[in-house]
């Protein structure tokens, strides 16, 4: 199999909600939609967002549970200021702030957020991660020095 994704898709228990948020909260623009899908062009794949019980039904796995998933959806940016800016729009907005910007112990920078159904979202600068013009990750350099 190819080390790559094409979609990313996102259960919901209330897709015109999620939709809302991830449309005018971080003013995403869709590609795609009907009644039961919505499909925002990323840097290179798609993210959706789909009925959660369909989704679970059609990879044949319970929809039930709750709490963290396990799994963070990060927008990486080129600066520690570029972050505290984001912060600051979505604060604005009324965006569920889950922690300040903070500091790491390897010269990052970073917040998280949380969409309307408590998906927990990462803005951060990582300076291990170069990105190009366009904010595609171009690598991860060698961490075996942290």
């Amino acid at each position: 199999m190819d080390q790559r994704l094409s979609v990313i898709t996102l259960g919901t228990d209330n897709l015109a909600a999620m939709k809302s948020f991830y449309s005018e909260k971080l003013g995403w623009q869709t590609e795609a939609e009907n009644k039961d899908i919505v499909f925002y062009k990323m840097n290179g794949f798609l993210f959706s967002l789909f009925d959660r019980n369909s989704l679970a039904t059609g990879a044949g796995v319970s929809a039930t549970g709750n709490g963290f998933r396990s799994l963070t959806l990060s927008c990486n940016v080129n600066s520690k200021e570029e972050v505290d800016v984001l912060f600051k729009e979505l604060n604005a907005k009324e965006v569920k702030i889950l922690n300040e910007p903070q500091d790491t112990p390897f010269g990052g920078y970073f917040f998280c957020f949380a969409d309307v159904e408590d998906n927990v979202l990462e803005v951060a600068y990582n300076p291990y991660i170069p990105m190009d013009e366009r904010g595609n990750v171009i690598t991860h350099k060698n961490i075996d020095n942290l």
